[in-house]
């Protein structure tokens, strides 16, 4: 993609592995066998784009661990950032790791790993104007489809942006509990072929505990743990993967299928991570321990309906009480008999 000088962007200056770009998903090709990629926490996803008051689909950067640092060019460019507890700083200064803000032109955005959590998610203020592909910017970089020439972000990259690009209010810190998911209880439907297993191997994989491999994924999540058994074969005739689907090939390890899961698959199926739940175990890293466990379809509707409400209203944004303040800072404010009179950024 050829750069244009007058058009505001994000320019990329170093990223690591996976930091891809991705939308809702590349939706109605699988019959065609075209994955659908689209975000690994759909959750984390869709209230980045609420944040920044674009379309609840539209597209987005996903950081992996690997992190990413960027910055604005043109003009300033206000972003959400939503997802898992990264470290996030501007210009070497630290900010909440769920937060909005406005990258100035000349400053520097880094992303990295954190506490917890595997993805995040940056939504900028304004369409990434990049033609789709397929009718998606989804990345899925095994077939090279989408997003940037079907690859990972790298440096270098410019990621021209159409349309607004500042919100008013400074940086603003986001506050919300729907993002407070802990991962030690994943929830599951059984099935569809779930009677490939005997009762006791039902419980076993819902007693677990499953360790997620290091040779995960966004394609799968592999689990290593104690090996099912499967009561007659492990080969079924080939049917549709759905998001969070719970194979159990041969070998008896599950492994749970993500965001660039195969459009099809021949073995047997013994549960489903329900929507509400995606997120939750996308957000896991390798070596993270949990459990499975088995609900209802009018619990896991339950759930998907508590989360779309949390999206609607379970979120506030507040103003960035500095605690880390710095010469620049205190030099710009009005001192006087020693009190300071701005700590919060305007």
């Amino acid at each position: 993609m050829s750069e244009t000088a007058a058009q505001p962007g994000l320019r990329i200056l170093s990223a690591g592995p996976g930091v891809t770009l991705q939308d809702a998903g590349r939706h109605g090709l699988l019959r065609f066998g075209v994955t659908g990629a689209g975000p690994m926490d759909p959750l984390a996803f869709a209230l980045a784009n609420r944040v920044a008051q674009v379309p609840e689909g539209a597209a987005a950067l996903e950081i992996s661990m690997g992190g990413v640092e960027l910055e604005a060019v043109e003009a300033p460019v206000t972003v959400a950032l939503v997802g898992g507890a990264f470290r996030i700083t501007l210009d070497g200064q630290p900010v909440p790791s769920a937060c909005r803000l406005t990258l100035e032109v000349g400053q520097k955005l880094a992303v990295r790993a954190g506490t917890t959590g595997a993805w995040c998610y940056l939504a900028p203020c304004g369409a990434i104007d990049i033609p789709p592909t397929l009718g998606s910017l989804s990345t899925h970089a095994r077939s090279g489809l989408g997003g940037l020439k079907g690859r990972a972000l790298m440096a270098g990259d410019l990621l021209p942006l159409a349309g607004g690009h500042v919100l008013p209010g400074g940086t603003m810190e986001l506050a919300a509990p729907v993002l407070n998911r802990p991962g030690e209880i994943i929830r599951v439907m059984l099935g569809p072929q779930d009677d490939y297993f005997n009762a006791a191997e039902i419980a076993a994989f819902l007693a677990g505990p499953w360790t997620v491999s290091v040779r995960s994924d966004r394609m799968a999540y592999f689990l290593d743990g104690t090996p099912l058994t499967h009561a007659g074969g492990f080969n079924i005739v080939s049917d549709g993967i759905a998001h969070g689907a719970i194979q159990v090939p041969g070998e008896g390890f599950p492994v749970v299928l993500m965001g660039d899961r195969q459009p099809t698959g021949g073995y047997p199926k013994i549960a489903n991570v329900i929507g509400a739940d995606l997120g939750r175990i996308a957000q896991l890293r390798p070596g993270a321990t949990f459990r499975f466990a088995a609900v209802t379809a009018e619990e896991a509707i339950a759930a998907r309906r508590a989360e779309a409400a949390a999206l609607t209203d379970g979120w506030t944004l507040t103003p960035l009480v500095r605690t880390h303040l710095t010469s620049e800072f205190l030099f710009g404010c009005r001192l006087i008999d020693g009190w300071v009179d701005a700590f919060a950024e305007g």
